[in-house]
């Protein structure tokens, strides 16, 4: 499945490339993140509940983030897997100034796989779609 757009946030992109990367911030701003705990250099063990219509579980999984160029862009690589079903992305956020604020561009790739998969592509992405709206809602929040 593949996963692009982009979303606006009301401070510079050195703050939002700084909040995108505290593990903190992200347990609040991600929905149904539990944990967020570093493991290593730019890598992290997160546990968070998912659900998808009349879907859910526990997750447990690890999130690495690369090819860091602040404040401007860094890739981020997602796995996880839970009693529904498992989860891999990989995905490329690209941070420019924009009416006084920050656009965010993510573009990237995931698959679903379980029972997960079985709802069907449309639910999943328009799922996928509210999570990251609800993301980035919480992200400016977090900035004020």
């Amino acid at each position: 499945m593949r996963i692009a757009g982009s979303a606006q946030v009301p401070f510079a992109p050195e703050r939002t490339y700084e909040l995108m990367q505290d593990p903190a911030v992200l347990v609040r701003a991600i929905p149904g993140c539990e944990s967020l705990e570093k493991t290593g250099e730019d890598e992290y063990r997160m546990k968070m509940k998912v659900l998808l219509a009349s879907i859910s579980g526990a997750f447990e999984g690890q999130v690495r983030l690369a090819d860091q160029a602040p404040p401007s862009s860094f890739r981020m690589v997602v796995e996880g897997s839970g009693k529904i079903g498992f989860l891999k992305g990989d995905g490329v956020l690209t941070l420019t100034m924009k009416d006084g604020g920050t656009e965010v561009a993510y573009e990237g790739e995931a698959q679903i796989g379980g029972t997960m998969a079985a709802v069907g592509q449309r639910l999943i992405d328009t799922t996928a779609r509210m999570l990251i709206k609800r993301f980035f809602g919480k992200l400016a929040a977090e900035g004020e």
